[in-house]
């Protein structure tokens, strides 16, 4: 019985899903899509038609998803392996490539590349490990196997004086190095995972860096590996560079974090000393609003006692870290905002997002958001497409209108690195940086191990070609004050 799977599904909660197992006899997935399309859902009290397509479009949304997993889930794997594989001894380098290195927001298998003078040891440790599902593959230069949790993940053995061009080959994308293939055709070369060759001699394969500079081109990071612009970028042609990327440790706050008033499970100080502990200067404490009942939103009494509180913290943490005074403000269907103006403009944060009426249509939607931007006390739009990978698709709205909105309001869009967000996509991240509209990396964290979500959302903004100048929270306390309205 997987009843656990059901709760993935938007829109049902552990109490749905009971009600579902005791009127239907729904165990699992397949049992429910059977069920909604026999139309069975619909008659049970409390669901009804719409109830029912939704619940159908979340199951198709699911199955175009299947099969992969979210970046943070990998990242873990990916870790525990190359831990494993690269501390056997005669391992000198362990590198995990494909999608993973190009940091996809969901990863479909991992690749291992490693760099050995024992192979056969090191087939056998990898075949043997902990969590192995089924061996799909023993090689004396590569191996496959299906873990445990589903995820297929093959290690190649490689040699070193072409653990550059493996490494390249092996990380992608497809259209990416069909790319690089044509240049080294339109110079007389040929370009494999095993080097760049004029004839039978190497001129490069050792290491990336140095195939890329062979090739004519400046070094693209992994994260642009798209064939998005970014060969053209790299050949370094007037008025087209790529950029500085933002680095990975560049961070100095977080802008949306929630506490045990209302959704999170830790509180105030403990969730400022966590980040103080990960090397932020400030954070805001965004609790939702009283709209938010699920998640025991604040009312204005509420946020004000909250602000005592956070006035408490701060001097208990005597100045090592900041702690904003700030909220994630529920956008009502009409684009008003659930606290009052007067109550808003008292706070150093103003975080708005949606929460409710996902299926508004575009027009509508996007009406609802400019509204809440051109409020002159919001500061950043909040997780701006509600999407969750895998659950739910982002709801319908005008992009362009809502990032030419946000340039004409000084409305800063917010990256959300939590893994199954990852909101703002890539592709609009992009439309913000080409259109000069700034952008806030926060970790929307629920609890104190939440922080270790912001690489996620670092690796996010990174594919869309921001650099450190694009994210508000890349500056200090003083200066980012500047660009909150």
């Amino acid at each position: 019985m997987r009843l656990d799977e059901l709760t993935k599904i938007e829109g049902l909660g552990p109490k749905s899903v009971k009600k579902l197992y005791e009127k239907l006899g729904v165990r699992n997935i397949k049992d429910l899509e059977r069920a909604v399309r026999k139309g069975l859902v619909q008659e049970i009290p409390g669901f009804g038609e719409k109830t029912e397509k939704r619940i159908l479009r979340s199951l198709e949304f699911s199955k175009k998803t299947s099969g992969r997993i979210l970046l943070d889930k990998a990242s873990a794997i990916a870790q525990s392996i190359k831990k494993r594989i690269g501390g056997i001894e005669g391992v000198s380098l362990c590198e995990v490539a494909g999608s993973f290195r190009r940091r996809k927001e969901t990863i479909g298998d991992l690749d291992l590349l490693v760099v050995a003078k024992n192979p056969a040891r090191i087939m056998d440790s990898f075949v043997r490990m902990e969590g192995v599902g089924r061996v799909l593959a023993h090689g004396k230069t590569k191996s496959s196997i299906t873990l445990k949790s589903g995820l297929d993940v093959d290690l190649r053995i490689v040699p070193k004086e072409s653990c550059g061009a493996a490494l390249n080959y092996f990380t992608g994308s497809k259209e990416h190095n069909i790319a690089l293939r044509e240049i080294a055709i339109k110079k007389g070369l040929k370009l494999n995972e095993y080097g760049l060759f004029k004839g039978e001699k190497v001129i490069a394969g050792k290491n990336e860096e140095k195939l890329y500079e062979a090739l004519g081109l400046e070094y693209v990071p992994p994260e642009l590996r798209e064939n998005t612009g970014e060969i053209e970028a790299s050949m370094r042609r007037k008025g087209s560079r790529l950029p500085k990327l933002i680095g990975y440790d560049t961070l100095k706050g977080d802008l949306q974090v929630q506490t045990e008033w209302s959704d999170g499970v830790a509180s105030i100080e403990e969730m400022a000393r966590e980040a103080l502990r990960r090397g932020l200067s400030y954070i805001a404490i965004t609790d939702h609003t009283k709209r938010l009942t699920i998640a025991n939103g604040l009312n204005e009494k509420r946020l004000t006692l909250q602000a005592k509180e956070i006035d408490r913290a701060n001097i208990a943490l005597k100045g090592k870290i900041t702690i904003l005074k700030g909220t994630e403000c529920d956008i009502l269907k009409d684009g008003s905002l659930d606290l009052s103006d007067k109550v808003l403009a008292k706070l150093d944060v103003v975080g708005a997002s949606v929460h409710s009426y996902f299926n508004l249509e575009r027009k509508a939607q996007t009406e609802r958001i400019i509204k809440a931007m051109e409020n002159p006390n919001v500061d950043i739009i909040f997780h701006p497409t509600g999407r969750l990978i895998g659950r739910r698709d982002a709801y319908a709205i005008d992009i362009d209108a809502i990032i030419k909105a946000a340039k004409r309001t000084g409305t800063i869009l917010e990256i959300d690195a939590f893994p199954d967000r990852l909101d703002l996509c890539d592709e609009y991240i992009k439309k913000c940086v080409v259109s000069g509209v700034k952008l806030a990396i926060d970790s929307d964290a629920h609890a104190p191990e939440h922080f270790s979500v912001l690489e996620f959302g670092l690796a996010q903004a990174r594919r869309g070609w921001a650099t450190k100048g694009d994210v508000i929270n890349t500056r200090n306390l003083f200066d980012l004050k500047k660009l909150l309205k």
